[in-house]
């Protein structure tokens, strides 16, 4: 009886980690500080299950900040590829990346409140490595400035990016007008000059 139960108990095992992870992205969508409390109601199970699966309320900001990042890395590599000047492309990437991009940033900012900061930086790195090779080609074939440096200018997007997820979080700014807002600005301050 024990071996036909095990598998069915893994499942279940499976699927309320992946409750758990739905509903705590869910819930630092709407505050940075949901509790675990608050997140194990939202997932429909109780303290003691949210618990064994993630024993503190760091390791769920790690797992959540995971999930996020590999959203992220995903829907920046769809739209990274090398078709047409490199300004043109990052414009594409920051426009349909950005519903990713403002879906996780309450994610980051909950976890870059409690993670160590390497941890953040670290999957900053991972998730814009798109953008960075992007900036190295424009400035390659003339379309982003080159008086900065590359890694500058990664710095000012991932800036610029937080800036909008902010204003958005805010109510300073509506979710449609961002991804223009966002990469108006983002192109301006990377393109080289009369681009």
């Amino acid at each position: 009886m024990t071996d036909e139960s095990s598998p069915r108990r893994r499942a279940d095992a499976e699927r309320n980690a992946t409750a758990i992870l739905d509903a705590g992205l869910e819930c630092l969508l709407v505050d940075p500080q949901a509790s675990m409390a608050a997140i194990a109601r939202a997932a429909g199970v109780s303290r003691v299950t949210l618990y064994s699966h993630f024993p503190t309320r760091e390791s769920l900001l790690e797992a959540a900040l995971e999930r996020s990042v590999a959203e992220a890395v995903d829907a920046l590599h769809a739209e990274a590829g090398d078709v047409g000047p490199a300004d043109e492309a990052l414009a594409r990437l920051m426009r349909s990346s950005w519903q990713v991009l403002d879906r996780n940033f309450s994610a980051f900012a909950a976890a870059a409140a409690t993670l160590p900061p390497d941890v953040i930086r670290d999957r900053h790195e991972y998730i814009l490595r798109p953008v960075r090779d992007l900036i190295l080609s424009g400035q390659q074939e003339g379309s982003i400035r080159k008086d900065l440096p590359a890694d500058w200018l990664v710095t000012v997007v991932y800036q610029l990016m937080h800036a909008a997820a902010g204003e958005v979080q805010a109510g300073r700014m509506t979710t449609a007008a961002a991804p223009d807002t966002l990469t108006a600005t983002t192109l301006a301050a990377l393109r080289t000059m009369g681009g």
